[in-house]
């Protein structure tokens, strides 16, 4: 099969011409770079990628995590990975200069995470969850704690990661039972289990620091008693010297997919001796967690996009080089069969895989854009962005999670029966991404926060943004014949959904909270297609202002095979949010109210 999982060429255009992320170094803090410093980095982080992760793609899949004597064994070139990673500053890139990092744009470190995850996804989440857990510690930390942990986290010695899911709650976090006792020295005494926890433990660091959600002693119920601590697998004594710190592996779980990472089960304070360390204050530790949550479920949603990448290049070559059939008013059996992708059936899945990667990657990377620029503006304009990237987040999450499911099913429909066997990558790119609409919340829990929280926080404001930001690509694409039709299109969509939200707004005024939110992943769908079906539009507005340039050959096909797909998303994709938009526009109240002895024996 290929060699070939993302389109540098793709990823350029949406940074540079799409995004303009160039006009990031006009702010201090990204002065020092330029188009070359990004270019730089997406081509160094293609070559580790071709060359170290995607070499061991099928193996770390045969091959999976043992757990033998109480030790976690992954495959050797995780090791490599993440020293690589350490050595060549990835771990720590977006992190500022006093913490040794190289002050990259979240965007242009993010689509350098996009041709890691295409390559070898499972590989590329270990320097992921270590940079989520230094930055929390960075921005929520004691000094003594940030010198303790993030050094030996950016350099690649110490694995991070995130410990919140217990046996008994779930995704609800407000129910979590484990303990941290006080005490008279520098630490609490920690006391529970954690389930699900990835990379929770491995042979391929010297440490592994969880920072894990817990409950002091006497805290209030629910969210409002939660604390955050950092849990290390080890912990220095007094010489210095690391020992165990009474954390431990009970358990490590086998995958549907995604096998080349353990998701491990943990159990504290067995012994009565781990030791955990209070990060900020009391009581607040959800809240400083959902920065690490916020920007794991923008991973989670590159990483859908970068396995359904790999998954269209792959039926890409194949559908070029595979003969069969003919054409159907073709009757002469003596002609030479036509390549798959002559037909036009498999050109459509094709198209819808395409439409789905580019469309997904492009929304991921406008979120991690309003990140960057919430970071170096003040005041009105911080805020614009930051609600933005609040509101967009569930969909930047769910959209290429859901989406890319199917994109992958479709490139493997295209290989046939070959598709379904294991010589073919298709089979684990399918097993691989399917943790992606579970994982860091389910899209029913995205569905919940973005009706149930986003839409209506600030008395609305962020929605009115987002509808701000759509119609103004709209107001620039009617300006363009060939795209003003989109435009149209989008506007009508873009109204519908502003009807669509204020009056299920209004149901929830009148004290029907059930039936408000019975079909918020409905919601959520419809919200993902027209959210890509902008972002669709603005990467037309771009490519159209391309081809008025004298181009190259195969700049010209780029950008006029742009437009196809663009039309095609347009075409094919947004026209499913009709059903949508009348489901939500009915108040039956129907799953609301269908009483579960309704249900077949």
């Amino acid at each position: 099969m290929t060699d070939k999982f993302v389109s540098i060429r793709n990823l350029r255009f949406l940074l540079h011409e799409v995004l303009n992320i160039e006009n990031l170094t006009q702010f201090d803090h990204y002065s020092d770079h330029s188009r070359e410093t990004f270019d730089l980095a997406l081509d160094t982080a293609h070559k580790i990628a071709r060359n170290l992760l995607l070499p061991s793609l099928q193996e770390m899949d045969k091959n999976q995590p043992t757990f033998e004597k109480g030790i976690v064994h992954v495959h050797p070139v995780v090791k490599e990975f993440i020293q690589e990673c350490g050595k060549g500053g990835w771990i720590a890139a977006n992190a500022s200069y006093e913490a040794d990092g190289q002050q990259l744009p979240f965007s242009v470190t993010t689509a350098c995470h996009f041709i890691f995850g295409a390559a070898n996804y499972s590989a590329s989440v270990y320097p992921l969850l270590m940079y989520g857990a230094a930055h929390l510690i960075e921005s929520f930390g004691s000094d003594q704690l940030k010198r303790e942990f993030i050094p030996s986290i950016f350099s690649g010695k110490w694995q991070g990661t995130m410990a919140l899911t217990e046996p008994q709650a779930g995704s609800s976090l407000g129910d979590i039972q484990t303990q941290a006792i006080p005490t008279d020295e520098n630490h609490f005494l920690i006391k529970g289990q954690k389930i699900f926890i990835s990379a929770g433990d491995h042979d391929a660091v010297e440490n592994v620091v969880h920072l894990m959600l817990a409950r002091i002693k006497g805290a209030p119920s629910g969210v409002k008693g939660v604390s955050l601590f950092v849990v290390p697998k080890k912990r220095r004594d007094e010489s210095g010297n690391l020992s165990p710190n009474d954390v431990n592996v009970s358990a490590l779980y086998h995958k549907l997919g995604y096998r080349g990472a353990p998701i491990v089960q943990l159990s504290m304070g067995e012994n009565g001796d781990c030791h955990g360390y209070l990060v900020g204050d009391p009581n607040k530790g959800l809240s400083y967690m959902f920065q690490m949550m916020n920007e794991a479920r923008l991973a989670v949603g590159v990483g859908a996009a970068a396995i359904a990448s790999a998954a269209y290049y792959a039926s890409l070559e194949y559908t070029k080089e595979r003969r069969q059939g003919r054409r159907l008013f073709d009757k002469d059996p003596d002609s030479e069969p036509i390549r798959i992708i002559d037909h036009s059936d498999v050109r459509r899945m094709l198209l819808f895989q395409r439409s789905i990667v580019e469309g997904s990657l492009s929304l991921v990377l406008q979120c991690c854009l309003y990140s960057d620029m919430a970071g170096v503006t003040t005041g009105d304009q911080k805020s614009k962005f930051s609600l933005l990237l609040d509101l967009l987040t569930p969909a930047a999450k769910t959209y290429p999670s859901e989406m890319g499911v199917m994109s992958v099913s479709q490139g493997l429909q295209c290989l046939g029966g070959y598709g379904f066997c294991d010589e073919f990558p298709l089979e684990q790119f399918y097993r691989d991404i399917r943790i992606h609409p579970i994982h860091e919340g389910s899209t029913g829990i995205q569905g919940l926060d973005l009706l149930g929280r986003k839409v209506v926080m600030h008395d609305s404001k962020a929605f009115v943004l987002f509808l701000d930001e759509v119609c103004s690509t709209i107001s620039v694409a009617c300006e363009i014949p060939d795209l003003k039709p989109y435009a149209e299109k989008l506007q009508h969509e873009i109204n519908a959904l502003r009807e669509v939200t204020y009056g299920l707004m209004m149901l929830a005024s009148s004290g029907h909270n059930e039936d408000y939110l019975e079909d918020s992943t409905l919601y959520l769908e419809l919200f993902g297609i027209i959210a890509v079906a902008w972002q669709w539009l603005k990467q037309g507005i771009a490519a159209t202002k391309q081809l008025e340039r004298k181009l190259s050959q195969s700049d010209q096909d780029f950008y006029i095979g742009k437009i196809m797909t663009m039309k095609y998303f347009f075409l094919y994709e947004l026209i499913k949010t009709y059903g949508l938009i009348e489901r939500l526009s009915e108040e039956d109240g129907l799953t609301a109210n269908f009483d579960d002895k309704f249900f077949a024996d």
